[in-house]
This record gives structure tokens, C-alpha cells and sequence, in this order.
């Protein structure tokens, strides 16, 4: 198999248990996909981080709205 077509043909030849077991199995490496890029946003030098620093400074300033 290596179009996406024929994935998706495969997909719908297995059995409601196995195609439960994909799911599971996508999904799970999603979230670890997900976990991964997170990781490396908020690391020394990330996107996050900038973000952070920009609400720090923004809390340092006073200029924020606090939650209730």
C-alpha cells in the first residue's frame, strides 16, 4: 500500500475490532506527535518560550486582566 486510497480501502476491509485498534493506534500517535511538538516549542529558544516571556513582561507591566 502507498496512497492514501488504497490505506483507505484497506481501512474499510477490516473488521469494526481492528479498525477500533487503529484508531486507538492513530490517536495515540497523535497525542505523542502533539506531546512531541509542544515539547520542543516551550524548550530554550522556542516559539512558546517567546510567548511566555511577552505575557511575563505584560504581567510585570500590570497590563493583564486576572481571572476570577
Amino acid at each position: 500500500m502507498s496512497t492514501l486510497h488504497e490505506v483507505q480501502m484497506a481501512i474499510t476491509e477490516l473488521s469494526s475490532d481492528d479498525r477500533h485498534a487503529l484508531l486507538s493506534w492513530l490517536l495515540a500517535a497523535d497525542r505523542a506527535t502533539w506531546d512531541e511538538q509542544i515539547s520542543h516549542d516551550f524548550s530554550e529558544g522556542g516559539a512558546g518560550m517567546k510567548l511566555l516571556a511577552k505575557i511575563d513582561e505584560q504581567i510585570d507591566r500590570g497590563d493583564f486582566t486576572p481571572l476570577e
